[in-house]
């Protein structure tokens, strides 16, 4: 389909959402919301998703006319956006079988700071920050950053940005573990480019098992964990890449995997 909000471009391996409303600095609407979710089931043979914003942002938040009417029965308002639109798109982006890569330059402020850490690798530029900006206009995270942040940061640091609702920007989030790495900004899409073609020409099936243990590793026990592990163990195993894997160990080379 066409897409008004976002971009969309599959190319090597490679596939690129763009969220492209920079008048409005990426703002999420429920449009934005519901076509990452449809770009999502349209990624063609690509075996890693990049996530960005055009011009000046990677997501200033929600649109805040998606909330409705602000003046009464806002709240509920809230709620239909979130459980329609937006939290589809964030467990979509979570169980998706591909690495996801977040190239955050600006703002990744409410729900876009979600978006940026659904992602298993977020490189920022150092203009790049991240804001919980809800309690600033007397609401709280959504998104799943109640999930998100504690689990990558800790329960102290993450009370310490949804309650203070103050920026933590590039080289701040890479010091508390908020992120992968930190960047000069003009070096940001060269970062990203790199690791991208390194995940695409990786087995992309481990990798797709690798997130959803490391799902089920923060939701449920050791047990269960282990269980899991042993289960996409098998799946891979059985793949033709860890085969040519076995090959590769053996021939001393390296390996060619083709996502299969």
């Amino acid at each position: 389909m066409a897409y008004e909000t976002i971009l969309l471009d599959v190319t090597d391996g490679v596939a690129t959402i763009t969220l492209n409303r920079p008048e409005r600095l990426n703002a999420c609407s429920l449009p934005m919301a519901g076509e990452i979710s449809d770009a999502l089931d349209h990624l063609g043979d690509a075996r890693v998703l990049v996530l960005k914003g055009a011009g000046r942002a990677f997501c200033s938040g929600a649109d805040l006319q998606a909330r409705g009417d602000r003046t009464t029965g806002a709240g509920e308002g809230s709620y239909l956006a979130l459980q329609g639109h937006y939290n589809p798109a964030i467990m979509k982006l979570a169980r998706l079988n591909l690495p996801i890569i977040s190239a955050v330059n600006g703002a990744a402020a409410g729900v876009g700071c979600s978006i940026a850490l659904t992602a298993d690798f977020v490189i920022a530029g150092k203009s790049g920050y991240f804001l919980q900006a809800f309690v600033n206009i007397g609401l709280v995270p959504d998104g799943g950053s109640s999930w998100i942040l504690p689990r990558l940061i800790g329960k102290a640091r993450a009370t310490e940005m949804m309650m203070l609702g103050e920026k933590i920007g590039a080289d701040k989030a890479l010091d508390w573990g908020l992120i992968h790495k930190a960047v000069e900004d003009a070096d940001l899409d060269a970062e990203v480019s790199a690791l991208a073609a390194r995940l695409a020409a990786g087995p992309t099936l481990a990798y797709a098992t690798m997130r959803h243990n490391i799902l089920t590793a923060l939701e449920h026990s050791l047990a269960e964990t282990l269980l899991a592990e042993a289960e996409g163990q098998r799946v891979a195993g059985n793949s033709a890449d860890a085969m040519e894997g076995g090959l590769a160990f053996l021939q001393k080379r390296k390996p060619a995997f083709t996502g299969r």
